[in-house]
């Protein structure tokens, strides 16, 4: 029987890439980086989990002679990077430019009131998760999910499923007793590594993807009750 929802956080909750994009490209010119990620780039990247691992990436790969940058360290400048798309980011969230996907927020409330157990499993940044959940839900936010597992408590990304597997530790739950929501084949394969039966709901950046091992595939989760979850769950071979 379905006990708990386990929610990805970019790209499931909101459509928060594009956000982020912009966030990257003000950090690169605040540091007068000549960097640009445009759409089609920044869909090629997100193949690489993590947003850090994905500038350390980009970097790699146009860049294989840098190893310093005014001075600092690779790693000192990756993350003096990645604090300015922090910001930048954290105020485009504030600002209203990012807002929940359909469907969400509603079924969000649904499970709660069901009695299931919610759950957030992302790679993304505390900083990130708090910002989005507390414009859209308000400060006590934090109280509608049992477990938050992060890029802080799970640095491993997916597809690794560390993220998932810590987060049924914690909540104390078998995975079969379980359904994740994601968006990527990365977010998939994580939850299925982890024995997680899984919903998706693709977006622009993702719809490309294969999603041959999902449960089910939705548009996004408008009209999505806690009774099609139930049965969807109940269906799984």
């Amino acid at each position: 029987m379905l006990q708990a929802l386990i929610f990805d956080v970019d790209g499931t909750l909101a459509d928060t890439e594009s956000a982020h994009r912009a966030a990257f490209n003000l950090a690169f010119a605040e540091e007068g980086l000549d960097w640009v990620w445009d759409e089609a780039l920044y869909t090629e990247l997100l193949n690489v989990s993590g947003g850090k691992e994905r500038i350390l990436h980009y970097w790699k790969s146009t860049r294989p002679g840098m190893v310093e940058l005014a001075g600092d360290g690779l790693r000192d400048t990756i993350a003096r990077l990645h604090e300015h798309k922090t910001a930048a980011y954290e105020g485009m969230v504030n600002d209203g430019q990012v807002e929940l996907r359909p469907g969400v927020l509603d079924l969000i409330m649904a499970a709660q009131q069901a009695g299931l157990a919610l759950a957030i499993a992302t790679t993304t940044s505390p900083v990130n998760i708090a910002a989005l959940l507390r414009k859209a839900m308000g400060t006590d936010w934090r109280s509608y999910f049992g477990v938050v597992e992060d890029a802080s408590t799970a640095p491993v990304k997916k597809p690794h499923p560390q993220v998932y597997l810590q987060t049924l530790q914690r909540m104390g739950r078998d995975a079969s007793q379980c359904l994740a929501i994601e968006d990527s084949a990365n977010g998939l394969q994580a939850a299925c590594a982890a024995g997680l039966a899984t919903l998706i709901t693709p977006n622009r950046f993702t719809a490309h993807h294969s999603f041959d091992a999902a449960l089910h595939v939705v548009p996004d989760l408008q009209g999505v009750t806690v009774a099609h979850l139930q049965a969807w769950h109940a269906d799984r071979v």
